[in-house]
């Protein structure tokens, strides 16, 4: 039996677990190792070499470490909106006290600088503006119309880079890959604001549904939905994807029943829904990526050329 300083202890790890998201984070690592893997590593780099890279590890700890001190000074700020629109996490998240959170986030980010100068000096520069970047979104950003949802996408995509610039190469099917990505993400950045829109208004936040309406807020976001046919559509009809042009089939089968369910929504646990559906898309395709050369399982490498 652990006595309830012990236990005191477990509760704290699991609402720190909880604020950093810790369940996202190897989503993230997997998507990472896998663009490096299928699409971005050189052709003749064999997928263990790959796995056992330093560098690209110290990328990925790096991206992952300050991915976690983003959700740390995002809950520090939304503390109050939290607990209007999140408040059973909210009451978990609080046993961290704010304080802590800031030691914590602090450290983490003194963390990452370091362990970004074993690569260059290069990586100390781009984790240094995404740690800021973070932080002003976090502080400023998110509040302002528009803006704060275009931001939240943008930052969410930005570990990508971190891999591309390390390798140096630049498809333009990678930029279709992360112009779909990025939209899954920005209409799921708007699926929140309908969720979480009575926070959002006791905190004076400038959302869509709250300047306009969820009628206009749905109406954008049909918008959005509408325009991934266009990175969909390069991915499928001009670009080798290999077998994942099924993932993409499929997508745009689940993006229309979204629309149809999002315009009969009107309430949180509705919006819950269809934020879970475009969670679902996003980490299906992270597994997905496995199918643009399935080779690499087989044979260690890629044998098709993108």
């Amino acid at each position: 039996m652990l006595s309830r300083k012990n236990k005191l202890r477990v509760m704290k790890i699991i609402s720190l677990f909880s604020v950093v998201r810790g369940y996202n984070i190897p989503v993230i690592v997997l998507a990472q190792y896998l663009s490096a893997i299928f699409i971005l590593a050189p052709e003749n780099k064999r997928a263990l070499a790959v796995l056992f890279d330093f560098n690209l590890f110290i990328i990925v700890l790096a991206s992952s470490l300050t991915i976690a001190s983003g959700y740390i000074i995002n809950n520090f700020y939304d503390s109050k909106k939290d607990l209007i629109n999140r408040p059973n996490k909210s009451q978990l998240d609080r046993l961290v006290s704010q304080k802590t959170k800031l030691q914590v986030y602090f450290t983490v980010n003194f963390i990452v600088a370091l362990i970004a100068f074993l690569v260059s000096g290069r990586a100390v520069l781009f984790f240094s503006v995404y740690i800021f970047l973070i932080w002003f979104y976090s502080h400023k950003l998110k509040k302002i119309l528009v803006v704060g949802n275009l931001s939240a996408a943008f930052l969410a995509v930005l570990p990508f880079f971190a891999i591309l610039l390390y390798y140096k190469h630049l498809y333009p099917q990678i930029l279709a890959h992360a112009m779909f990505l990025y939209l899954l993400i920005l209409i799921r950045e708007m699926i929140k604001d309908l969720e979480n829109i009575k926070g959002d208004i006791a905190n004076d936040y400038q959302t869509i549904p709250v300047m306009f309406g969820e009628s206009m807020s749905k109406k954008i976001i049909t918008l959005l939905t509408l325009t991934t046919v266009v990175p969909i559509y390069y991915l499928i009809e001009i670009f080798d994807v290999g077998y994942m042009d099924l993932y993409f089939y499929i997508s745009m089968i689940v993006l229309i029943f979204f629309l149809k369910k999002l315009w009969k929504s009107n309430s949180k646990p509705d919006y819950l829904k269809l934020h879970n559906t475009l969670k679902f898309l996003v980490v299906s395709g992270v597994f997905s990526i496995a199918l643009i050369n399935p080779e690499v399982l087989i044979h260690g490498k890629r044998l098709l050329k993108l």
